[in-house]
């Protein structure tokens, strides 16, 4: 019985009634306006006596009212009531007025239809109910059954009578199925009559793109960041407990680059922070650059232990900053995940050359040796988005990327172009990072 009632009486259902009730009164300034008009035109002095002038000044009003559907609010104003009332999804409704001949047809149609089914709707709902009342009322009360409600021509005083609840009872149930009909009808046109077009689709598309391609390069940013200063921080700061009371210079060098490296840090992390506080996605935090910052990403990753061995050819000096900031990150990354996951942490080679007209970033360090304190990067929870940053980063300037084990050793290659492809800034929002 509940799985009969929910469709007609359910919270859905009531909503969409009450849309339909909504789109009633809406029709009848329309309507008043047609009797207006067809008063004179007919000669007749009582339109609203005549059930057939009725109905012709329903006619009349609702061409008036889809003409002024073509205003700018309507169209907002109406997909707001599906959205709340009618249970149709956000995603299918568009939020802008219409603005295409195409985009003003469809919600002149629609509007048109939400008042005529609505005005249908709620004038049965006015008439039905007290019609109903007093049909289950008439074998309870004998002067409803002699007065010109009670209708007595037609049920008498006999069986016939008994049925009258029963008639009112379906009278009920036949509205609340009129409603419910006509609301799905409507939920189920809303889509393609209010629904998004084809260019506001693209545009959507287009700004979510963007403002992913935003989210992505603030993840990267973050992660190698604050990646690389967590793992360098790590290894200065247990450098610096296992010889605490035998080197104390040495510690007092590795306390002073924990200081150095977790002030920039913070620097950095301010900076993408207020990126996203201010939610401008054209803004771009300051980053750091292979020219200005090599030196000091080498000197503070020293002071974990490692040696690093840097040879560095090509002149870093007069890259492009597209290419000079992305190749910092890359090499900061590289090194993370040599100090991370190597196997010597005390022998890791970095060299950057000049290849013809591309920066090639190469950097070795030896593999970690089997056995169960190994474990591999791919096992740590949340691992795996290092190499794939670089991955994005190289071809994000149309560069390449190679990572793998070559000769007992982990390798990493990335190649980028010395000048950035015009297809960058197309690039830029494709991929996840």
């Amino acid at each position: 019985m509940t799985a009969f009632l929910r469709p007609l009486f359910g919270r859905r259902a009531r909503l969409r009634w009450l849309h339909l009730v909504l789109g009633g009164a809406l029709a009848v300034p329309y309507v008043l306006a047609g009797e207006v008009v067809l008063g004179p035109v007919t000669g007749w002095a009582d339109v609203l006596g005549s059930l057939p002038l009725q109905l012709a000044a329903f006619a009349t009003g609702l061409p008036v009212a889809a003409v002024t559907a073509l205003f700018p609010p309507v169209r907002p104003l109406e997909a707001g009531a599906v959205r709340w009332l009618c249970g149709v999804g956000p995603g299918l409704l568009a939020y802008g007025p219409a603005r295409t001949r195409g985009e003003k047809g469809r919600t002149a149609a629609w509007f048109t239809l939400h008042l005529g089914i609505g005005a249908i709707v709620a004038g049965l709902s006015l008439a039905v109910p007290p019609f109903a009342v007093v049909l289950m009322a008439l074998p309870f009360s004998a002067g409803l059954r002699h007065s010109r409600f009670g209708m007595p021509e037609v049920w008498g005083e006999g069986w016939v009578l008994a049925l009258a609840p029963v008639a009112g009872a379906a009278l009920l149930v036949a509205l609340a199925g009129c409603a419910a009909g006509g609301g799905a009808l409507l939920a189920r046109w809303a889509p393609a009559l209010l629904g998004p077009s084809a260019r506001d689709r693209l545009a959507a598309a287009e700004a979510r793109a963007a403002d992913l391609a935003v989210r992505n390069r603030l993840a990267r940013e973050l992660h190698d960041s604050v990646g690389h200063a967590l793992s360098a921080v790590m290894l200065q700061a247990g450098a610096a407990r296992r010889v605490l009371d035998t080197d104390p210079g040495f510690v007092r060098e590795a306390l002073a680059a924990i200081e150095d490296t977790t002030r920039r840090t913070v620097g950095e992390l301010d900076a993408v922070l207020g990126v996203l506080r201010d939610g401008d996605p054209t803004g771009t935090a300051p980053a750091p650059t292979l020219a200005a910052d090599l030196d000091g990403l080498l000197r503070r990753t020293r002071a974990a232990g490692p040696r690093i061995t840097a040879t560095v050819t090509a002149d870093v000096a007069t890259l492009p900053p597209p290419v000079s900031r992305e190749a910092y990150r890359i090499v900061q990354e590289g090194l993370s995940n040599a100090l991370r996951h190597g196997g010597d942490r005390r022998a890791v080679a970095l060299r950057i050359d000049a290849a013809g007209d591309h920066l090639e970033i190469t950097l070795a360090n030896a593999l970690a040796a089997p056995g169960p304190a190994a474990r591999p990067a791919a096992d740590r929870p949340g691992g795996g988005h290092g190499l794939r940053g670089i991955a994005d980063r190289a071809r994000l300037l149309g560069g390449t990327f190679e990572a793998g084990a070559v000769q007992g050793r982990w390798r990493l290659r990335v190649r980028l172009p010395l000048t950035v492809p015009g297809a960058h800034r197309r690039t830029a929002t494709e991929g996840p990072a």
